[in-house]
């Protein structure tokens, strides 16, 4: 232990300089520990002492502990020992680490339900698939806000520090863990199978109301088309009578002249004439005599 000795009160009053045999000096907080110690008030200086610790309750501590903060968080926060704050710490640290290692055992819920293998055994798996190394990897857990139990994986990748959450809940054959972000979507499914298939199908599968419209124009178009149309045979248009015979009861029915060579043939007496295939596709009306 170095010896100090006290040089002078500090300008502002609240300290004490002291100076060592080296010529160093350092500050000393003037409180009510620093009065009672320079009167030897033991008894005041323990009572001082207790009312600083007491400042955070040992349930208040456990609760912090149990919501994920660390031993250094509580006691920074708590201005106490870390040594003070392990003591009503560690129970709470074992009992966050049996819930992780309980949740590994935990089933992982997809879409169509809990996975058949356990939450450590898909992990793994997706460490291995990467090429990362599993035994690096470190697991923990806490209560969240909610009261249900928040598990976390840590571990590096490169420079850079990677962690997965996941919701337990205990119950039988293991209980069920519910993935909280990505990095935990992404373990469950390594391969990325079911990322990339959902928004393919959201981006290329139009509505029903679409694909009626769709086939419908399809169904136009197919009509249109000339080459797709049956030929039908087309009827014999009767002449416009002249005005000698508008009053004529009886029609003369011109008389088919032979097929040509294009392809006509020569109709039935009395019927009409059917025209030929190039005639149906290009429009042409038969030639009559």
């Amino acid at each position: 232990m170095r010896a100090l000795r006290v040089v002078g009160l500090h300008e502002d009053g609240k300290s004490v300089v002291c100076e060592d045999s080296a010529g160093e000096k350092y500050s000393i907080p003037v409180d009510e520990r620093l009065l009672a110690a320079a009167r030897g008030d033991l008894s005041r200086l323990g009572q001082v002492q207790i009312s600083l610790e007491s400042q955070m309750r040992p349930r208040e501590i456990q609760a912090r502990i149990r919501a994920g903060e660390t031993v250094a968080q509580v006691a920074a926060a708590a201005g106490m020992p870390e040594q003070r704050v392990e003591r009503f710490a560690y129970p709470v640290l074992l009992e966050r680490s049996r819930i992780a290692e309980l949740a590994q055992q935990a089933h992982p819920v997809r879409e169509d339900g809990p996975d058949v293998q356990t939450l450590g055994d898909v992990v793994a798996h997706a460490f291995s698939v990467r090429g990362q190394d599993y035994s690096s990897a470190t697991w923990d857990s806490w209560r969240g806000e909610d009261g249900k139990w928040v598990v976390c994986l840590r571990w590096k990748a490169g420079r850079s520090d990677n962690r997965a959450h996941w919701s337990y809940s205990p119950g039988a054959h293991g209980g069920t863990a519910v993935a909280l972000d990505e990095p935990a979507e992404d373990l469950l499914d390594p391969e990325g199978r079911s990322r990339e298939l959902r928004p393919v199908l959201e981006e290329t599968a139009p509505p029903a109301e679409e694909r009626e419209d769709w086939q419908g124009t399809l169904d136009e178009a197919f009509e249109e088309t000339p080459a797709a149309k049956s030929p039908e045979p087309a009827r014999a248009e009767t002449p416009d009578p002249g005005p000698e015979q508008a009053d004529d009861d009886t029609t003369e029915i011109p008389k088919v002249p032979a097929a040509s060579s294009n392809g006509r043939r020569k109709g039935r007496k009395n019927h009409p004439v059917v025209p030929a295939w190039e005639d149906v596709l290009l429009g042409v009306k038969s030639q009559r005599g």
